[in-house]
């Protein structure tokens, strides 16, 4: 059977000091591990968060939504190569 999989995305939601007072509460508050964890920030975020998590095996790193495209010029899309060197392991 897989893991299940619970994954929190805020939307166009947040703020330096909201995400890491909510990064701060999921870690805090996080059971024995029964399943996968992630986080999904905006984009914009995506460094901040990375810095949150860093150091612990609890919750991972996501991304709110990922490009069909490998390289191009789409504004304001990320490629899966480039949420991968934040470390999103979820998109």
């Amino acid at each position: 059977m897989r893991e299940k999989l619970i994954a929190g995305n805020w939307k166009m939601n947040g703020g330096l000091a909201l995400n890491e007072a909510l990064v701060t509460a999921i870690l805090a508050g996080m059971p024995e591990k029964a399943c996968a964890v992630a986080v999904c920030p905006p984009a914009l975020y995506l460094a901040q968060v990375q810095q949150l998590l860093a150091g612990q095996r609890a919750v991972s790193l996501g991304a709110q939504d990922v490009s069909a495209h490998e390289i191009g010029a789409y504004t304001g899309e990320q490629s899966a190569a480039m949420l991968r060197e934040f470390g999103a392991g979820y998109a």
